[in-house]
């Protein structure tokens, strides 16, 4: 039986589940009388909490249940509540105009004053401010001159002042090599830029929506969406049975939406569209790294994105409800992000978020991120085709170091564009944005950072051992930052507009340009080209394979065939397949050209990420110098499990059986077309990139048996 309270008053009422549990009846509702009234206010006056003892009086007095003395008493300690919060409101409201008077009419006064020595008004103190804003930054703008000059000097022997004025060339090394291939240079028509369909030269994204503010109300409301989704999602986290099952299959964690939606009922829940699919995913696992550590890193969003650079495509954190206090407790941000398959072929998925941390007890955390909806009627409400519905993490501190990391993703993906056929097992199977993967990155990047922090090293470079951990980090940092400049240029973000070229397949080979500005990459126009392939091999097969620097002649075309050497290596994780090389070609004239590769792999794929660097920029890394001005233009592989069921042995065998579970690789270039900053394009750049394309995609299936996949 239940009892609510009117105003004079409480009721009550009972209701009962009928036999199939999906009927309820109505309330019926009881009002005391006057004098039940009168004597449970006068028993409030003197205890609001009578102990079990004090109502059992009551109710003998009064006529009334037990129950319904306790109902009352705790109705009546609500309202009273809510009366002081409400007058305590009102009082400072009262308090808050008062002040926003005064200061108003002080700046009136101000405005007014006269100095009483010379009669006329002051001067304005912002000018003498602004003077000096322009002077601390003009004296910052020299040092990084000085120290952009010295870096440079490096390079040439000898000071930049002593160089003679020289007119620029617009012909990129790579070019250059470009022009030996096939007996083929890059001279012919120019080509607006404009006039390629798609191939505008991107800035840095804009957010779909950008909120317009957020009142006192808009942000009571998102405390009380991230409390719920916090207190869903530790069930989720903490609950085997009946809300988990195994996967016959694989034996992943499976949701079983039956029992979810019975215990977790949504009035706004789109399962009945026939184009929403759901997808939810547990796993977790041990990550070296401290739990405090980890909170940091998810809380602060720019650290959560160099921590998962082959996920998290855009980040931003679009305002801080509450700061939290230390440790994170408390935290409550609303963010958006943009999530990435690496490969032109998959849409990104978009979220406007709450993320919200919780200190559970010592040592023990939950963040939580659940969707957070705007007014229908803006555009990106419009156009999004994701739901994040309660996901995140338990962060539980353990000895030396080390977390046990319990990950949950859940979302509502609503298919308004078909995926790609070569995409779509995997996309639909939930392993390519699922807790897995999410995990399996989370832990292959703390690894990396522990063997950065680590002082000692195990390497070979030119002169035999790098000289110091100073090296090693910028040689680490160096690494780190070609491998998040491919990530963030191969994916089909916002931020890039693909365009299709006909080619070898009906996928073709995907091109876009934009205008690289960053000090870290060469000044002019990119020309990104990409295409993804099916090959029946293992994903571990084929990482190995172009891991291999053996085998790289078969597959790289500018290398004319020469082999390779590995003149410098870092581990930077457990796994042999994790770790930076510098590889130096035989047989060129390019003596003091080198290639520095990074290959990264963990259960949900692997990277092999590459970018031609000269001597004098290894030499600067390896001493320990800034390495953040030594341009980078990577090219590289991703290699991922197709998603399929394996059918056959063709998965585990170097040899191709077109019946077996297989990997999808992404082959993705990057070249210099002009280090004019000009918006002109080559037309045949695209051609010989097209042309360049298709010929590595066929020597790696010849050299891998794969040919007829």
């Amino acid at each position: 039986m239940e009892y609510g309270s009117g105003r004079g008053g409480s009721s009550g009422g009972d209701h009962h589940d009928d036999s199939s549990g999906s009927q309820r009846r109505k309330k019926r509702y009881h009002r005391h009388t006057a004098h039940q009234i009168q004597r449970l206010e006068g028993m409030y006056k003197e205890c609001p909490h009578p102990d079990e003892k004090q109502r059992m009086q009551l109710s003998r007095e009064l006529g009334l249940a037990p129950r319904q003395i306790k109902f009352w008493f705790q109705n009546r300690r609500t309202q009273m509540k809510a009366q002081n919060e409400r007058s305590d409101n009102c009082a400072l409201r009262a308090e808050n105009d008062k002040i926003r008077c005064e200061n108003i009419a002080i700046r009136e006064a101000l405005k007014n004053v006269i100095c009483p020595s010379c009669g006329v008004p002051p001067l304005n103190e912002d000018s003498y401010f602004d003077e000096q804003k322009l002077r601390m930054e003009n004296a910052q703008l020299k040092q990084e001159l000085d120290r952009v000059s010295s870096i440079a000097a490096k390079y040439i022997g000898r000071p930049i002042s002593q160089l003679p004025p020289v007119q620029p060339i617009h012909i990129s090394s790579l070019d250059l090599s470009m022009a030996s291939f096939g007996g083929h240079g890059l001279a012919g028509p120019s080509l607006d830029l404009d006039l390629l369909p798609g191939s505008a030269l991107s800035t840095m994204p804009n957010l779909p929506y950008q909120p317009p503010g957020f009142s006192d109300m808009d942000k009571s409301l998102m405390t009380d969406i991230a409390a719920n989704a916090m207190a869903e999602l530790l069930r989720l986290l903490q609950t085997n049975d009946p809300l988990w099952m195994k996967s016959s299959t694989d034996g992943r964690d499976v949701l079983n939406l039956e029992s979810y939606e019975r215990i977790f009922p949504r009035a706004t829940s789109h399962s009945k569209n026939p184009y929403v699919r759901i997808e939810a995913s547990r796993d977790s696992g041990v990550v070296i790294m401290s739990g405090l550590a980890l909170v940091d890193m998810f809380i602060d969003l720019n650290k959560f994105a160099e921590l998962f650079p082959t996920i998290v495509s855009m980040a931003r954190t679009i305002e801080v409800i509450s700061p939290g206090m230390l440790g994170g407790h408390g935290s409550l941000q609303l963010m958006y992000n943009e999530l990435q398959v690496l490969s032109p072929l998959v849409p990104t998925r978009e979220f406007y978020f709450l993320r919200y941390c919780q200190q559970i007890e010592q040592g023990l955390w939950a963040i939580v991120d659940v969707s957070y909806d705007f007014p229908q009627d803006n555009q990106f409400a419009n156009q999004c085709r994701s739901h994040r519905l309660p996901s995140g993490c338990l962060i539980q501190d353990m000895p030396n170091g080390y977390s046990k990391v319990t990950w949950v993703e859940h979302v509502e993906i609503e298919d308004k564009v078909p995926t790609h056929r070569i995409y779509r097992d995997l996309i639909h199977s939930g392993l390519a944005f699922g807790a897995q993967r999410w995990l399996a990155a989370l832990q292959r990047m703390c690894e990396r950072f522990a063997c950065l922090m680590v002082s000692g090293t195990y390497t070979r470079d030119l002169e035999g051992v790098i000289p110091s951990p100073q090296g090693k980090r910028s040689m680490m940092k160096l690494a780190q930052r070609m491998v998040n400049n491919f990530c963030a240029n191969i994916s089909a973000s916002n931020g890039h507009r693909w365009t299709t070229l006909s080619g070898m397949d009906e996928i073709g080979v995907r091109v876009a340009i934009h205008k690289s500005t960053d000090p870290g990459q060469p000044n002019g126009v990119v020309l990104s080209a990409g295409t993804t392939i099916w090959l029946p091999l293992s994903p571990q097969n084929v990482f190995n394979f172009f891991k291999d620097e053996r085998t790289r002649p078969q597959w790289d075309v500018l290398s004319n065939g020469n082999a390779v050497q590995d003149v410098a290596h870092i581990a930077n994780g457990s796994h042999p397949g994790n770790c930076i090389s510098v590889l130096r070609a035989f047989n060129t004239n390019q003596n003091n050209m080198l290639i520095l590769q990074e290959s990264c792999i963990d259960s949900s794929g692997s990277l092999v990420v590459y970018s031609p660097i000269d001597l004098p920029a290894i030499n600067i890394a390896m001493s320990g110098e800034d390495s953040s001005y030594i341009p980078l233009l990577p090219s590289g592989f991703t290699i991922s499990p197709d998603g399929r069921a394996d059918q056959g042995d063709g998965a585990s065998s170097s040899s191709c059986n077109a019946n077996g579970s297989g990997s999808l690789v992404t082959v993705a270039l990057q070249i210099l077309v002009s280090s004019l900053p000009s918006a002109k394009l080559n037309l045949e750049s695209v051609n010989t990139v097209n042309n360049l394309i298709g010929t590595t995609v066929q020597q790696i299936k010849t050299a891998l048996n794969c040919n007829s996949s």
